[in-house]
């Protein structure tokens, strides 16, 4: 039974992650500690949660990616660019994950959750309010035949990134929640290019932060395998999904999920 709502959670976990670029771990690590502490699963440390989860979302980051190709939205020099920053970031993120008490984890984990939700509450006003000078320009024709323009600094896009993939590595979500937003309202992307090319980047950072998980023992691979193939189908759907509704509804039903997490980790961190 406990491998059927493992199948369920990568679902909604790959169909979310997807459809605005999180990476899905956001679902996937709560949801295992919550089971964990309800007995649902066997006993498992903040760290193998998070282990399990970058492993998962090397699929979710796969899948995701492949769809988004179809349509040409995924900006594979910017997403390589921006994984040199990234990438680094992720592996020091996984290597202070060991460091941390499980209280203080869900405490932490509770707070970043619930400040994603307030980030994502601006998602709407991430749009070009003025022509900017990039020393990197890219330009992207949208669906209506409009021709956008973004880029970005490289120095500043590293340090980003750094940080984007820090956070990734420590609390095993691939780093999406805070990469999207930045893409949007430093650079210009364009929703669809920022989300696409996220989980490029999502794909990459977690591979790197993964590997360390791995190396360390942090991976509870009978959980992955479950995961693994919701996550894969969910993240399908979700890239299917955000060529069709409106993304006002789909942030404004994810920062609901995202507060009631972020509430129930941090009670679980004070408890």
């Amino acid at each position: 039974m406990e491998y059927f709502f493992l199948l369920i959670i990568g679902f909604l976990a790959g169909t979310i992650g997807s459809l605005v670029g999180l990476g899905g771990g956001v679902i996937i690590v709560p949801a295992l500690l919550f089971l964990s502490a309800a007995h649902m699963l066997p006993a498992i440390s903040p760290q193998v949660a998070v282990g399990t989860s970058l492993v998962v979302i090397i699929f979710n980051g796969l899948s995701s990616t492949l769809t988004y190709m179809k349509h040409k939205m995924v900006d594979y020099k910017s997403g390589l660019f921006f994984f040199i920053g990234s990438g680094p970031g992720a592996m020091l993120g996984a290597w202070v994950n060991q460091h941390v008490h499980m209280h203080h984890f869900s405490l932490y984990f509770g707070l970043f959750l619930i400040a994603v939700s307030f980030l994502l509450m601006f998602q709407s006003r991430f749009s070009p309010r003025a022509t900017r000078t990039f020393p990197v320009v890219r330009t992207y024709v949208t669906n209506e035949g409009e021709e956008v323009t973004y880029g970005y600094d490289p120095f500043i896009a590293t340090l980003i990134a750094f940080v984007v993939g820090f956070v990734g590595g420590f609390f095993g979500i691939g780093g999406g929640s805070l990469m999207v937003p930045a893409m949007m309202l430093l650079f210009l992307f364009p929703p669809h290019v920022a989300v696409a090319t996220s989980m490029f980047i999502v794909f990459l950072s977690s591979i790197v932060s993964s590997s360390t998980h791995v190396w360390m023992g942090n991976v509870a691979w009978t959980f992955a395998f479950a995961l693994i193939p919701g996550v894969w189908v969910g993240a399908k759907c979700g890239a299917w999904l955000n060529r069709r509704l409106k993304g006002k509804t789909v942030v404004t039903l994810l920062r609901i999920v995202l507060i009631l997490l972020g509430v129930r980790l941090i009670v679980q961190g004070l408890g």
